[in-house]
């Protein structure tokens, strides 16, 4: 598996996975991870509270809106907790679907599939720019039943889809087939908070070959349209119900992410 991994140019998510602390990631990663916060020092803050809001985010889902099937689309590398540990914690018989097409997510996805034995957990190799080639997969007909409402999950990854990819279209096509009572749940980049600073972020990245497409707040909406926003709304993550576990103080110029929670009617 390993000779599939391009080890010699940084990734998105090796790099989100070394400032968070992780371990999976190369020298080209930490290079540009390096980078990068020199050049916005709030960036390990700003990825932290992107990583709680998921949590909260799916415990939210779990423990209030009583969704028990997880779409997880663009996963990256496993952080405990993952998807299906938050919400087999909240219902040991909830199901999840990650997906992702970075060859080490393959490699690692064996802790994504350590499902509590009442649920049920896959992995699938796919591209989120495919919707009707992962809605189709037989092993997401397996495990979800599509009859009954899903929580999709898109976090922290349209920000690297230019506007030629339409990440708005694609997400509606992964949302299209669900049905009502079913839930999205995304964080979008934007450089509405701090511009300068995410500006030089988004320079580094696009130096090593991932471009990115920061989005104002009325951008942020556009994904929700027809969509019933879950309070409170389009906000930054760590105002996206604080539950007062964290202890990191979060300034607003530290965020470059809108969190956001919405039910299809």
């Amino acid at each position: 598996m390993d000779e599939a991994i391009d080890t010699g140019s940084a990734h998105s998510a090796r790099i989100y996975d070394y400032i968070i602390g992780g371990e999976d990631h190369y020298p080209a990663d930490r290079e540009a991870g390096d980078a990068m916060c020199r050049e916005w020092p709030a960036l390990p803050v700003h990825m932290r509270a992107n990583r709680d809001f998921m949590n909260r985010a799916v415990r939210y889902l779990a423990a209030q809106a009583g969704i028990r099937q997880f779409l997880d689309v663009g996963t990256g590398i496993p952080t405990s907790p993952n998807i299906h540990e938050i919400a087999q914690s909240v219902s040991p018989d909830a199901r999840v679907v990650y997906i992702d097409n970075d060859p080490l997510v393959l490699r690692l996805s064996q802790g994504l599939l350590d499902s509590a034995p009442e649920g049920r957990t896959a992995y699938i190799e796919a591209d989120m720019r495919d919707p009707a080639g992962i809605m189709d997969d037989p092993r997401l007909r397996a495990t979800l039943d599509l009859s009954r409402p899903v929580a999709l999950t898109v976090i922290a990854i349209v920000h690297f889809m230019t506007d030629e990819d339409d990440a708005v279209g694609i997400v509606r096509r992964l949302l299209d087939p669900l049905p009502s009572g079913s839930h999205l749940a995304m964080s979008i980049g934007t450089a509405e908070f701090a511009p300068d600073e995410v500006g030089r972020v988004a320079r580094e990245y696009a130096a090593r070959g991932m471009p990115m497409r920061l989005r104002t707040f009325a951008e942020a909406e556009e994904f929700f349209a027809g969509l019933d926003l879950v309070a409170p709304g389009v906000v930054q993550v760590h105002k996206w119900r604080p539950d007062g576990t964290g202890t990191e103080v979060v300034r607003d110029e530290d965020i470059a992410m809108f969190g956001v929670v919405a039910r299809k009617p």
